[in-house]
Order: structure tokens, then sequence, then C-alpha cells
């Protein structure tokens, strides 16, 4: 049977439709297909409410690659990201707060009320991390070289990573902190300040079994650093519309060169002839005949649910994948509210800067340590550390006139629970929400019209994150580079010819980026120049 397609992709998460986006515009012909009904993956916006169109998954934007949106044009088709300023806004149970401004000289007046050393060293803290950036940025959009081959491509890589790291100079120093140590000694190297460390440290624990103390948390801190909005380094923005809105305008863009798109059409198996992928099924028995097969799912789903490991796959490769840690320990919870958080701390329930920031609650290190510490043993935290934002104080289109959003990210939530299910513990985990966030502003509770608590579980079942991974895989050192997913396997393809991966399972990793999809379309064309596909 001929194939109908030249290459098929399985999930329409942004990775795999940035993936057929470029495919498309080298002319490949090109089909996406989702199980869900409406692409987006973990980059989504849902109604749940009549009137309220929540992200209920990512909801900030910051890592999405400039060359990603240059490229596809996605401002044209409509992407519209406002960025946040102040970025944050930490409240304390005396009635303190800490705010950080994208201006430095404000930032440093409110440091300044906790520590005056902290507040003339912020901005070297800042400035040095950004050198660091420019030297892995070249290496996000780098497929990572296998440094146990003698190909001339995969010396050239490794030859290219080398003269990176030369070119920091001391700062290599710094960049091996951060690749190995804990956020809490990176951060205890340059600050006194606990409240200042702590509302830094956020970013460490986002979407990670880990706590502050833990080795490699300095990297998933410098991971979440790396973005930008409208050439701003480090600041995180919100998406008119949702962050579906990022989905759909890839989608545009995957469209108009002609990529065909189905939703609503899960894949029951990935079809393979001769150790060579030539489709996929589609629940229901239909065959998609394709001369590719790209897989937008983490490896467990792609390799042990969607193939015949046994049949399929090396053993060994099995092994690895079996191996491949994706530890869910996150809980979202979304809100709708009649009136914004009028704050202890910063009171007024008229939008402010208090509003407009990430709001996070964490009062000290030693809380997140202890929050993960529960954790560890099966339980919820019982006093979670939350990060918080409220889009609608940017976006006047996501809900009714005067009424408001807020998108609440919760650590930690383990996937795995000693006494109960997620299914009876998360409308109490919501209820444990709600009562901190009451304890700061004192309206909230009599605030909330409607709840949502996505659980790991519900994650995992409604976006195919195996245990609710947000990553698609734990972001360690030892599953990042050439190590990610597997060793011998971080260039997109797989021991299957003509199947590809191009998720955040595959290097850079996790948030709404983009690379990967774009990485693995490259490696993909460049099979197809050699007459490797056809």
């Amino acid at each position: 049977m001929s194939p109908a397609y030249d290459i098929v992709v399985i999930g329409g998460g942004h990775n795999g439709l940035v993936t057929s986006a470029y495919l498309a515009r080298r002319g490949l012909k090109v089909l996406v297909v989702e199980r869900r009904p409406y692409v987006g993956g973990a980059s989504v916006t849902e109604e749940p409410w009549p009137g309220y169109k929540v992200s209920t998954a990512a909801y900030v934007i910051s890592l999405l690659r400039p060359e990603v949106a240059r490229e596809l044009e996605l401002k044209r088709h409509g992407l519209v990201v406002y960025p946040q300023d102040p970025p944050y806004f930490q409240p304390y149970p005396d009635g303190r707060h800490l705010m950080l401004w994208n201006d430095y000289a404000r930032t440093r007046e409110e440091i300044r009320k906790f520590s005056a050393r902290d507040a003339e060293v912020y901005e070297t803290y800042e400035a040095t991390l950004n050198r660091l950036a420019e030297f892995v940025e070249p290496l996000l959009l780098m497929t990572p070289p296998n440094p146990t081959s003698s190909r001339a491509r995969d010396l050239l890589g490794l030859l290219k990573a080398a003269r990176l790291a030369r070119a920091l100079k001391k700062d290599l120093f710094s960049e091996i902190e951060i690749l190995v140590g804990s956020a809490k000694d990176f951060l205890d190297s340059w600050f006194e300040s606990e409240e200042l460390k702590a509302l830094l440290c956020g970013q460490a624990v986002i979407g990670t079994f880990a706590g502050p103390r833990t080795p490699g948390t300095a990297y998933v801190l410098f991971h979440h650093v790396m973005g930008e909005v409208d050439g701003m380094r480090g600041c995180w923005g919100v998406v008119r519309g949702g962050m579906g809105q990022v989905s759909e305008c890839i989608a545009k863009a995957a469209r108009e060169h002609g990529v065909v798109i189905r939703c609503a059409a899960p894949v029951e198996r990935i079809l393979v002839k001769d150790n060579r992928a030539v489709g996929v099924v589609l629940q229901g028995g239909e065959e998609v005949r394709a001369r590719a097969v790209v897989s937008n799912a983490d490896p467990k789903v792609t390799f042990l649910r969607l193939l015949d490991a046994k049949r399929d796959l090396p053993p060994e490769f099995t092994r690895a994948v079996e191996r491949f840690r994706a530890s869910g320990s996150s809980v979202k919870v979304n809100y709708a509210l009649a009136e914004l958080p009028d704050f202890t701390a910063l009171p007024g329930k008229t939008a402010g800067p208090q509003h407009r920031g990430t709001i996070d609650i964490c009062p000290t290190l030693d809380y997140m340590e202890r929050a993960y510490d529960e954790a560890k043993y099966g339980r919820w935290s019982s006093q979670p550390f939350l990060e918080a934002v409220i889009p609608t104080v940017y976006d006047d289109s996501i809900a009714p006139k005067g009424k408001h959003i807020m998108s609440v990210f919760c650590q930690f939530g383990p996937y795995e629970l000693k006494e109960g299910t997620w299914d009876t513990e998360k409308e109490k985990f919501g209820d444990r929400v709600t009562e901190i966030f009451t304890r700061y502003a004192p309206n909230f509770r009599s605030s909330v019209l409607h709840r949502q608590v996505v659980s790991p579980l519900d994650l995992e079942r409604d976006f195919s994150l195996t245990h609710g991974n947000i990553f698609q895989g734990d972001m360690t050192l030892d599953q990042l580079f050439f190590m990610r997913p597997v060793p011998g396997y971080a260039d997109y393809r797989t021991p299957v010819r003509g199947l590809y991966l191009c998720g955040a399972c595959t290097h850079p990793g996790g948030g709404v980026m983009g690379a990967a999809g774009r990485n693995a379309a490259g490696e993909i064309l460049r099979d197809w120049k050699r007459g490797r596909l056809r």
C-alpha cells in the first residue's frame, strides 16, 4: 500500500505541531493525529465553567524560543504576550512582602528591606545567570552529540560544546555548580536573606520531585530563567486567550503550509514492518500509512504502550526506557474568582502590582523542604509551596467582566499516595490550597466561584504525561543533553527506523519551548535528504 503521508505525528502538543510545521515548510506531506478534541497537549485553554477560559495545565510563557516564534510567524498568526511586571510578589505571614521588578533600581529597594548586602549583589547575580544563559542557549537548538561515537558530526558537536564551555572562562565553575549542585547551596553562595532565597528557589522545584537541598535543583532553577519575553531575559508573560493560543498559533502556521490535523483521533499502536515504522493504527482500527512516524509522547507511552517492546525493540533499550524516571510531583488548582485577593501584606481589591506578578507562597527554604519531606513518604504536602498567576489582570478576554481566573501551581503532590488515591484526595488538597491562600488574603475563600483541581493522575489521564510529570521525564543531570531520553538515542531517532521522538522527553527538556520540536524536524529533514525515508 502506498503511504498516504510522508510523516504522521502522534500528538498535537506544541512540540508535535512545531515539528509538523517545519517539515511541511520543506514540502513534506504531514498529518498530525491528536487524541483530544483540540490541539495543545498541556499548553491548552479550556472552558470548565461557562465564560471562563482556563489554562488548565501550562499557565505562563517565557521559554518559547524566539527562533520558533519568528520562523513560524506566530505574531502574525495572533500570538499576543503580556510581560509580567513585576515578575514576582511574595507575601509573608507577618504582613511583610517582597516584590521583584523588571527595573533593577526598584528591585534593589525591595530587597534592601531584608538585606542591604543582597540588594547590592542581586544585579551581579542576574548578570552572571545571563552570561551562563548565553553559553547554554546555542546548545538548546543543537542535536546532542554522542560522546562514544567517532562520527565526524558527533566529534564536531563535542568540539562545539567544548569551545562554548571554554568561552565561559571563570564562569565555567559556576556552570558546573549549577549542573550538579542544589538550589539551596547555589543561592547560599550569593545571598543571606531567607526571604529572597525562598522566592528565587521556587523555580528550582517547579515540576520536580525534589527539595531545595536536592543535588541538581540548581539546574532546574537555571532552566527556568533562560527564557525571555520581548527581549527581556528571565521575564515571564501571560498569553492573551490562554496558553492554548500558543498551540493554536503554531497550528495555524502548520496548516498554512499544508499540515492536516485530526483531533479526537487517538493512536492505538505504531505500525512496524521489517524494523521500520510505516504508520499508525487509530482507535477503531483505521490504518494511516506514512514513510515515517514522529511521536510527541513520552518514552514510556511511545515504546511501552504503542509498540510491542519484545518484538520491536532491543532488550537493553527497553530496560533503559523502563529506568527513565518521570516522577510526578505537581498539582494544579484553577479558580474562578468574584474579586481579586485582598492581601494583608499589600491591601487592595483593585488590580495592583501584587496581582500582576507571579504570587509565591513560600516564606522560607525550610518551609519548601518540609513540603518535600512529606511527599517523599507518599503524602501530599500539608503546607505546599504555591505559585499563583492571575491572568485576567492583563487579559479581559478569558472571564466575564469584573470576574477573575487564578491558576495555582502546587508542590508537592506525589503521583503515588500511601493513603487513598488522587480521586479521593484531590478535593482535600484543593481545600488546603484555599485555606492557605485565605491566610494571606482573608477575602479569598468567599471570592471563590468555581474550582478545578488537576492532580498528577489527571495530568496522566488527560495529557498522557506518565505519572503526571510535566517535563515528560525528570530534569536531572543523568537525563539531560546526550543522556536524554536514554544514552545513545539523544538525536531524536530510535532503534526503529523511521520512528522519531520530538517531545519534552528529548533535549532540551520541558517547558513551552518548541526547541525539541524544531530540533527533531531538522534531523528528520537530514534523513529525508539522504533518502533514508523514501
